[in-house]
């Protein structure tokens, strides 16, 4: 039988047991990214947004509409009963282009205004029927893209894809994301728009 003492000896002679390490983010093993691979995700990024929001560019030509009515459509649809500043938080253009944008979809009958409910000074936004029909035409078609870019990724691309998006947006986006999708699985969605910064975006 080993001598008890010499066991016990060695045991205390141990240093203790530390805390597993805490998980590292999915790219710390990358300590570094070439300036050409930085540019090429760079290309990339351009060249997806170029054919993504082209392949909605079609209709909303046909109609005498561009991006920005395209965008206040989406975020429109994705928040009923938006209030106008809060889409202009999230939009980041001028109070005037914002204008012009809501002026053709109210008169078209893509979009609908009510009065808050505790501030009637509030305008409240909603697709009307034939608003809602024509962000679902658009979404279908750059839902063929995006499906078919998943496809063929595979699935634990959605994720991966998912993170560099996040990693790339600012907090305020990251917030709002982190209460739509909060949303979507029943908690309550304090407020609809990011925080401005920066000021307006253009583009």
């Amino acid at each position: 039988m080993p001598d008890q003492r010499v066991e016990a000896t060695a045991a205390s002679a141990r240093p203790a047991a530390t805390p597993a390490p805490e998980a590292k983010p999915a790219g710390a093993n990358l300590l570094f990214l070439r300036e050409e691979e930085i540019r090429a995700a760079q290309d990339l990024l351009f060249f997806a947004y170029r054919d993504f929001t082209g392949a909605a560019d079609v209709i909303l030509e046909e109609l005498g509409m561009g991006r920005a009515h395209h965008r206040a459509l989406h975020f429109i649809g994705r928040n009923p009963r938006i209030p106008v500043s809060d889409l202009l938080a999230i939009l980041r253009i001028t109070k005037q282009s914002l204008a012009r944008v809501l002026t053709t979809l109210v008169e078209r009958g893509y979009v609908t205004q009510a009065q808050g409910r505790d501030d009637r000074r509030q305008r409240l936004l909603s697709l009307t029927p034939a608003g809602e029909a024509l962000e679902r035409r658009l979404f279908a078609r750059q839902r063929e893209r995006l499906s078919a870019a998943y496809r063929d990724a595979g699935g634990a691309a959605v994720e991966g894809f998912r993170r560099v998006m996040r990693g790339i947006m600012d907090e305020a986006a990251r917030s709002y994301m982190d209460r739509a999708e909060a949303a979507q699985d029943g908690a309550p969605a304090p407020s609809h728009a990011p925080a401005p910064r920066n000021g307006p975006q253009r583009g």
